[in-house]
């Protein structure tokens, strides 16, 4: 046990030596302020993130919650204005640094000897929450910082939305307004900027809030938050026809299968109706010979498919149901896509597929029943498709 708390010791001797080398051998000009190392490393953390969803290797939605989570430890660590007043000077002075290094290891042994058990281990609240007092206290610490340093724009936009999230719309408005002053072409800014304004414009996005919204889209064609505007301004003039292409173009950027792909789908639909725009669909009926039907029981799988006859092979539109349901009279359209940007629609020439699963599994496995149809147009009708083979 001795040997434990030598050992412990030593680390934290050397801990404290690495942590305070800083304080004891600074110069007072070489002070770099608390709030300017925050923003920095904020706005490292946001390229790299911004950089992951240009590259692909991050979800717009897995971005977005990234992003507000960083956004909300900023507004934390912003340190207030007396606070960095008050603040000792680069050089700090000895006798503290020598305080500080017998106090913090003497007391967390102390809280150790104190709690040191498994049962003072218990869970803690989370330390980024905070309620709404706490918020706008953060809020109108970061908006003293934005009078001292008028040319941030990540800033201008951090507050922008933080007072957004207030319900603060006009100081959100300003901020917005701000920060697109500074980066003139950052479409997600423009998006948020528009919504703004429609915002203090009665849910308004005609006129000047629109066309901050086609400025988006000409600076990034796939920026999910200027699509949507873009299809709900079209819906308010009643363009049905255009709102339903902005909302298409959102499906392939958002989780197929989705909440937000189904409420996506949903709104075209809506369009589609008001407009007396069909989608286009592929129908036609599936039927299973009568030389098979024996080898299939009543709850096993059928996957009904049309795959490109020039392109990946990969579906493009699939429905599942039941050989209990055979035979079956089945539509395949655009809302059954099974990966972003891989529509029916997209593919002038298909081939419709039907397979009885004995495994469960969609891909294709020896044993399986199977039929297909002659290559078809994407909107083809009646299409026959009978299951009268086996997959080897």
């Amino acid at each position: 046990m001795t040997g434990f708390w030598i050992f412990g010791a030593a680390l934290a001797a050397l801990a404290l030596v690495l942590l305070l080398r800083p304080l004891l051998f600074s110069g007072k000009g070489g002070k770099v302020g608390r709030d300017d190392a925050n923003i920095s490393i904020y706005k490292d953390q946001l390229r790299e993130l911004d950089a992951d969803l240009a590259a692909g290797k991050l979800a717009p939605a897995d971005h977005a919650r990234s992003r507000a989570e960083l956004e909300a430890r900023l507004l934390q660590d912003v340190a207030p204005q007396e606070a960095r007043a008050s603040a000792p000077p680069g050089g700090g002075t000895r006798a503290l640094i020598v305080t500080l290094a017998l106090a913090v290891p003497l007391s967390a042994a102390a809280l150790y000897l104190g709690v040191g058990n498994p049962g003072a281990l218990g869970p803690r609240s989370d330390p980024h929450t905070f309620d709404a007092q706490q918020l706008t206290a953060l809020v109108e610490r970061l908006a003293a910082r934005m009078r001292d340093k008028p040319d941030d724009a990540e800033g201008w936009k951090l507050l922008g939305r933080s007072y957004v999230a207030l319900g603060r719309f006009p100081e959100a408005l300003g901020a917005y307004s701000k920060a697109a002053a500074l980066k003139p072409r950052d479409a997600e800014l423009l998006a948020d900027l528009a919504d703004v304004l429609a915002t203090t414009r009665s849910e308004r996005l005609q006129g000047e809030p629109e066309k901050l919204v086609l400025r988006a889209l000409e600076i990034d064609p796939q920026n999910l938050k200027a699509l949507a505007l873009a299809g709900t301004a079209a819906f308010d003039r009643k363009d049905y026809a255009a709102a339903a292409r902005y909302w298409q173009r959102m499906l392939p950027l958002v989780e197929p299968g989705s909440e937000d792909a189904r409420q996506i789908q949903g709104s075209i639909a809506e369009a589609r109706s008001l407009g007396g725009v069909a989608q286009r669909a592929l129908n036609g009926r599936v039927s299973i010979s009568k030389k098979l039907a024996a080898q299939a029981a009543p709850d096993d799988l059928v996957f009904i498919f049309a795959r490109a006859v020039e392109g990946p092979p990969m579906p493009l539109a699939v429905k599942r149901v039941r050989v209990r349901d055979l035979p079956l009279e089945f539509a395949l359209d655009d809302s059954m896509a099974m990966a972003p940007g891989m529509n029916l629609s997209a593919h002038a020439r298909v081939v419709v597929g039907a397979r009885i699963s004995k495994s469960g599994q969609p891909t294709a496995q020896p044993g399986d029943l199977q039929g297909f149809s002659a290559p078809v147009a994407n909107d083809a009708r009646n299409v026959t498709v009978v299951i009268d083979s086996v997959a080897k």
